[in-house]
């Protein structure tokens, strides 16, 4: 079998990749709904992949990995890989896990990230009605993911949250040390989602990137008697080009409260730090900004060796990405807490892909399905109606 071409479209807000081969099987990967602008980037692999053997993934995907980098400028190679998978499921008969290690487990647990409900207010009142919606949401969540502090409107609508100048613009620009104030503002926040949630429900917290240390240290320390899952990317994250495995180390070795970093991190080389020098609780990685799903069982697995725990990243991955987060979430081992949930938006991306189960999450949890490869596929008839004028070939 040999790739014979490499497409990309935009659907929706989407890049989604197609691998077309020689023997009629074609497999997708997809890229988050936070950048469309990638298109690009993914066709410049192409040159790299033509004549390849698909199912060989791990060969072609030496010809490109060392071409990738941190969020955003992974995802790319990420979907490539996760589009190189799902061929070889197709190719051999079997479910992308049956590849990787065959399953742990029969269902996998998610946390919601992206069932969402907007917000009316950023009052301790607004976060715990917010909560309320969330916790009765028909997926029966086992654990819910807010975001707090600068991953959040706090610094823009609480008065003096930060002795920091506050800046407008994409991709959580802000960064300084907390007032009295902000601080307390977020614990009374957090104290009235778990009002709400009890002890039914865990409640993991995304905080950053932006906090200062001995910020971070000081509302670590106040959440402690709250048991809340984690606090995620208080120090970096999200399109934060570095790690810190050190500075994380400072807060993590302060309190019992879990610290959790790791979705903007390209390859396993980057967590080498992290996972040795036990920086943070538990990590986080995105298949589709890690490098994929090989990478991401691989960064999986040393973790487990060294205590950490894991919760993929998926909020804007999509229904394609979803079925990848499936896959290779049922191969994790024990230390796999659940992946973040996304959803298909607009609402129309689950008339054109074929494969999901209906409802797709019970109690909390997704079954796995053992279709051949991904087991999750768009429907070209459905879908080229919502295909851009210069992707129309896109199914050819």
């Amino acid at each position: 079998m040999k790739i014979t071409d490499l497409k990309c479209a935009v659907i929706g807000s989407n890049p989604i990749v197609r691998i077309v081969t020689d023997e009629g099987i074609d497999g997708y990967g997809e890229i988050e709904a936070s950048k469309p602008y990638l298109k690009p980037h993914v066709l410049f692999y192409k040159d790299l992949l033509l004549g390849e053997d698909p199912t060989n993934v791990e060969r072609v995907m030496l010809k490109i990995r060392r071409l990738g980098s941190f969020k955003p400028w992974g995802s790319a190679v990420s979907a490539i890989e996760m589009a190189l998978w799902d061929i070889a499921g197709k190719a051999a008969g079997v479910p992308v896990y049956k590849l990787l290690g065959g399953k742990v487990r029969d269902r996998v647990r998610v946390y919601n990230g992206g069932v969402r409900f907007e917000m009316q207010g950023y009052s301790p009142k607004d976060y715990a009605e917010n909560m309320r919606k969330m916790k009765e949401a028909p997926e029966g969540f086992t654990i819910i993911k807010q975001g707090i502090g600068f991953h959040s409107a706090m610094p823009h609508q609480v008065p003096d949250f930060t002795y920091g100048e506050v800046n407008t613009g994409k991709f959580h620009p802000n960064r300084g040390p907390l007032t009295e104030r902000g601080l307390k503002h977020i614990i009374s926040c957090v104290e009235a989602m778990k009002e709400v949630l009890g002890d039914e429900v865990g409640l993991a917290l995304d905080c950053g990137p932006g906090f200062m240390v001995p910020d971070a240290i000081r509302l670590a320390k106040a959440l402690e008697p709250l048991n809340v899952m984690w606090l995620e990317d208080m120090i970096t994250g999200d399109y934060v080009p570095y790690v810190l495995a050190d500075v994380y180390r400072e807060v993590t070795r302060s309190t019992s409260t879990p610290i959790h970093t790791g979705e903007q991190i390209y390859l396993r080389q980057n967590f080498k730090d992290l996972i040795e020098r036990h920086a943070v609780n538990v990590i986080g990685p995105d298949p589709c900004d890690i490098g994929g799903i090989a990478e991401l069982k691989w960064v999986a697995e040393y973790a487990d060796l060294h205590g950490i725990l894991i919760a993929p990243h998926g909020v804007l991955d999509g229904l394609l990405g979803l079925a990848a987060l499936v896959q290779v979430s049922a191969t994790l081992p024990q230390n796999y807490i659940a992946f973040e949930y996304p959803v298909g938006r607009p609402q129309w991306w689950y008339e054109i892909v074929e494969g999901l189960p209906n409802p797709i999450v019970k109690d909390g949890f997704i079954e796995v399905w053992d279709k051949p490869g991904m087991g999750v596929n768009l429907i070209p008839e459905a879908a080229q109606k919502y295909l851009r004028e210069e992707d129309q070939d896109f199914f050819d």
